[in-house]
């Protein structure tokens, strides 16, 4: 059975989160006709062509940048897993390997596909939420 720890719950910076992620999507869409897809945005900085470099470098430090500039504006931030670094890593591992298989992430099927009414990012995004759900209660109750 799972349980929510109310008093962590923090509808406020959520809210703020999500708008922020929806804005920086609208302004690289109308920028540069690019959907926000932070796999494919990485994965071109691997394969670099003629005029993308700095888009999307400077896109891939915004978001390294993010928790420092809450720390330096907000205040402490601090994350602990419960499974440990290793899970962190294999987890990471196994989300590049499931961008690759499904042709985009969550950030490019999930709030740029689905906000364009695609099909196929509806197909992608339900089977990634439900794969995860499953492994993660797998892994909360396995352990």
């Amino acid at each position: 059975m799972v349980s929510i720890n109310w008093d962590a719950f923090t509808p406020y910076p959520a809210l703020l989160g999500g708008l922020l992620i929806g804005l920086s999507a609208v302004i690289l869409i109308a920028a540069t006709g690019r959907v926000a897809g932070i796999s494919g945005i990485l994965g071109g900085l691997l394969k670099p062509q003629a005029n993308e470099t700095l888009w999307r470098a400077t896109f891939v430090l915004g978001l390294m940048a993010a928790p420092w500039l809450y720390t330096a504006t907000v205040g402490s931030f601090e994350f602990e897993s419960p499974r440990g670094t290793a899970a962190l890593i294999v987890a990471g591992l196994l989300v590049g390997y499931g961008t690759r298989l499904g042709s985009g992430c969550t950030s490019g099927h999930g709030v740029c596909g689905l906000s364009r009414l695609s099909p196929r990012s509806l197909v992608a995004t339900g089977v990634f939420m439900g794969v995860g759900f499953v492994f993660a209660s797998l892994v909360m109750h396995a352990v």
